[in-house]
């Protein structure tokens, strides 16, 4: 299930903003160069962008690097910021620019533009089609069999250390794009329009990547538990 935001982000609790500071109030004091609305930026968004960042970058220490960069550009660029997007979404977006400038820069894969528009339009399903029964049955399109009801198990299952590992190490192997997604939206809790403000990509091609995550989850964690019954 998604999480909200505001409330437990991939597990850990994120503290809100004092209420005094409000993220309008928080910008103004940046402008004005007060180091503790810094150092109150960092406390609230600093974590959840260096995991954004390692959405893009593997290791730690990378993703170290661009969230400190993103800070810097942040900072440059206070006086430009319109506030047409939420502080939030701005910082994000800036954690997305640096990181794949700096992917493209180490020649570790293409250009976000290039591999975004060869995976939208991907022809590869989602589910199988072995999984659905063919024009001559007779219910053409029909699931085969029913999904495995992983969902229906005991929460004590479904909490279990090892399940959580398959959920996380399939989102680490998925395609970029759909692993940006499905963290963003199901770990993160970003609504779908900041999803796309932040990424650049359009509803359509984020519903498509998210739907398409999500069933590569589902299918592991079906495996998963159908070979724990053997």
């Amino acid at each position: 299930m998604p999480v909200g935001r505001g409330t437990r982000r991939n597990g850990v609790v994120s503290r809100a903003l004092p209420r005094a500071r409000s993220a309008e109030g928080l910008l103004r004091a940046l402008r004005a160069g007060d180091e503790d609305a810094f150092a109150t930026a960092v406390d609230t968004y600093g974590p959840g962008m260096r995991r954004f960042a390692l959405t893009f970058v593997r290791s730690p220490a990378d993703a170290d690097e661009v969230v400190q960069e993103a800070w810097l550009g942040a900072l440059r660029g206070l006086d430009r910021f319109e506030g047409r997007a939420a502080l939030e979404t701005w910082l994000f977006q800036i954690v997305a620019n640096v990181a794949k400038t700096r992917a493209v820069r180490d020649a570790r894969t293409l250009p976000f533009s290039a591999f975004a528009s060869e995976e939208d339009g991907a022809a590869t399903p989602a589910v199988a089609p072995e999984r659905f029964l063919g024009p001559d049955g007779p219910y053409p399109g029909h699931w085969l069999a029913d999904p495995h009801a992983w969902a229906q198990r005991p929460d004590a299952s479904l909490e279990a250390a090892e399940t959580r590992r398959v959920i996380t190490s399939t989102i680490e192997n998925l395609p970029r794009t759909q692993r940006l997604v499905i963290t963003m939206r199901d770990l993160e809790g970003w609504p779908s329009a900041e999803v796309c403000n932040v990424l650049a990509i359009s509803e359509t091609n984020q519903r498509v990547l998210l739907h398409r995550a999500r069933s590569m989850v589902r299918a592991a964690l079906e495996r998963y538990f159908a070979e724990e019954e053997l």
